[in-house]
This record gives C-alpha cells, sequence and structure tokens, in this order.
C-alpha cells in the first residue's frame, strides 16, 4: 500500500494533463500519481499512454461526475492517504510534505487543503478553496479569501495552520480510513459541494478539517463547468439544498431551512430580472428535483445521524454571511464581526 496517491480525475482534460501533469509527477516523489479517467471522448487516454507511461491509468466505463468517478477510482488505489486533485492544478516543490507531517502527527485530521491561489493571477486568491472553507448559519459556503465573488490578494493572512469546515475538491488530502468509514462521495450530487458534504459528516463525526498554508497549489478553475453554465447553477443550488436537508440538526429544519428556501427563491427572481433567465430556470428546476430526491435524501439523513458524537462544535458561522455581504459590504473575511 502506498503512503500517499494523488488521484487526478479527467475528463477531457488533454490541454491540462499536457499543462500540469509535469507539475505533478516532478513535485510528488513520495507518491503514486494516478489518472482516473471518466469517459473522455478527446485524445486524453492515447496522449497519456504515448508522455506519462509512469502514471497508473484507470479507465472507467462511465462517466458518474465527480462523486462517483473518484468513488470507483479510488477503489482501485491503495494507499494511506489521498490525494483528490484536479487536472487544472499547478502544484509546487514541498507541496505535500507539510500536510502528510501534520496527518500523521494527528490521527484525529481526516481532510486538509493546501493554499490555494489563481493560476492566472497568482497574487490572489482562487475561488474554489481560496484560504480553506467555511459556511454559514444558512448554508452559503464562502472562504478565508473568497466572499462570495471578491477575492483578496495574498499577503501571507493566511499562511498559517487552522481547523475549518471544509476542504475543497480541487486540491483536498484525505486520510482513506476516514473516507470509507464515512460513506465516501454522495453519487447523487454528481458535481459541485459534494466535498462540503463529505467534511459536514467528518466534523460531525468528532474528526478534524485542517487548512496548511505551509503549501500551495495554482488552480485555473472552470475547466468542467464555467461559472456562468446554467447546469453549474442547477447543480449548486439542487446539491446545497440536500446538503442542509442531510445534515442540518432537526430544528434547524424548522427554522433556517424555510429562510434559505425563500432566500434561493429571491435569487432566481434576480436571476431571471437582471442577468440570466436560463439562470433562474436552473434555481427553479435544482427545488423541483430536490423535492423529487427527498425520500432518498432521508434516508441518507438517518444515516448521517448515526453518526453524530457529541464534543466540540463544527466550526460554523453563526451568522449570515449574505447579510454581512450584500446589506453590510463587508469584502475581507478578517472584516466578518466573529
Amino acid at each position: 500500500m502506498d503512503k500517499i496517491a494523488v488521484a487526478i480525475l479527467n475528463y477531457n482534460g488533454k490541454k491540462h494533463l499536457e499543462n500540469f501533469l509535469p507539475s505533478v509527477i516532478k513535485h510528488s516523489p513520495k507518491g503514486s500519481v494516478w489518472v482516473i479517467d471518466n469517459l473522455s471522448t478527446d485524445d486524453s487516454l492515447n496522449f497519456l499512454k504515448a508522455n506519462f507511461p509512469e502514471v497508473n491509468l484507470i479507465v472507467l466505463k462511465e462517466n458518474g461526475g465527480y462523486s462517483r468517478g473518484y468513488n470507483l477510482g479510488l477503489a482501485q488505489i491503495k494507499a494511506e492517504y489521498f490525494v483528490l486533485l484536479n487536472s487544472d492544478v499547478e502544484v509546487t516543490p514541498n507541496w505535500t510534505e507539510p500536510i502528510i507531517d501534520m496527518m500523521d502527527s494527528d490521527p484525529s485530521i481526516a481532510a486538509v487543503q493546501p493554499k490555494i491561489l489563481d493560476y492566472k493571477n497568482k497574487e490572489k486568491f482562487e475561488y474554489a478553496g481560496a484560504g480553506g472553507g467555511f459556511i454559514d448559519t444558512l448554508g452559503y459556503p464562502f472562504c478565508r479569501g473568497r466572499l462570495f465573488l471578491t477575492l483578496e490578494e495574498d499577503n501571507g493572512q493566511f499562511d498559517d495552520i487552522h481547523r475549518i469546515f471544509w476542504a475543497t475538491g480541487a486540491c483536498i488530502f484525505l486520510r482513506s480510513s476516514a473516507f470509507y468509514e464515512h460513506q465516501m462521495l454522495d453519487e447523487d450530487f454528481f458535481a459541485h459541494m459534494e466535498e462540503i458534504d463529505l467534511c459536514w459528516r467528518l466534523n460531525n463525526a468528532g474528526l478534524k478539517v485542517m487548512y496548511n498554508g505551509q503549501s500551495t497549489v495554482y488552480h485555473v478553475g472552470g475547466g468542467t463547468l464555467h461559472k456562468s453554465n446554467p447546469r453549474k447553477t442547477y447543480l449548486n443550488f439542487r446539491n446545497g439544498l440536500a446538503l442542509l436537508y442531510k445534515n442540518y440538526k432537526t430544528w434547524e429544519l424548522f427554522i433556517k431551512f424555510p429562510i434559505r428556501l425563500a432566500l434561493d427563491i429571491i435569487a432566481a427572481l434576480k436571476f431571471m430580472l437582471f442577468d440570466s433567465f436560463a439562470d433562474g430556470l436552473a434555481v427553479l428546476r435544482a427545488h423541483i428535483h430536490f423535492l423529487f430526491d427527498l425520500p432518498e435524501n432521508y434516508k441518507k439523513r438517518l444515516k448521517i445521524k448515526e453518526r453524530v458524537v457529541g464534543g466540540a462544535a463544527p466550526p460554523i458561522y453563526n451568522r449570515s454571511i449574505v447579510y454581512h455581504y450584500f446589506v453590510r459590504g463587508v469584502r475581507k473575511y478578517t472584516d466578518l464581526p466573529l
């Protein structure tokens, strides 16, 4: 069994593999490198076989998105630690060592992410993960270094080691035993927010999700679905509702969940009137499909509740990031009231 396995899920990503796989191979001397191909239709497979014979290749017979793709691929890899790495990420020297050393020293750490900076503007944090992820009281995700679409410059303010709520799926280190014990990735999510769902389960089980700013990677972002794609809007809203329904406490379902539903409808109207009508329809479609999925999500909710333990509460921000960003005009994580 390997100590560490770096697993890249690929879908029609020949260009990204050509640009970024060399840095992964060069800077991962202590780990095996795997590419899990998610039924690509481009020339990715031939390119990999011809140019990177040292890379382990897993070819899937279906495209089940990020969640199922990784679940199926990782089942064929034996390692103490998995690193789920997007194909559009450039890694740097010594990117794995600080994180693996930290996880080795504390068995309660189940997941870790490095600092995520923007490949196209390396002075700024990148949307997916930035300086570590959190959610607010209504389940809206945000990051140290990124509130909604506002990205901060990296001035060393997050060069620390810090407990967070969720680690980004663009580059997440996972203890394989915890990954399997806590039900892996929810395949019904397909893509988007599945890592938050997993991290919520890990937190509730008394495990830690951490950020280590001593490791840095650079992420292009939007490699599969651009942020303006209605399909992405649909997945984010549908999965956001499922995330809350599965993981909220019972009293939160009755008090907070209706507020979140109302805010989603407001977002749909805003899309339709001022931005993209297709995105507005995507939000409404997400709500309809969430209702159809309720019976299955109820079963998942019951399984999750069986594993919740006492102790320190997971680090959820107990205020509304929507209020502070859109009403109070807060644009930096450090300016948020505690």
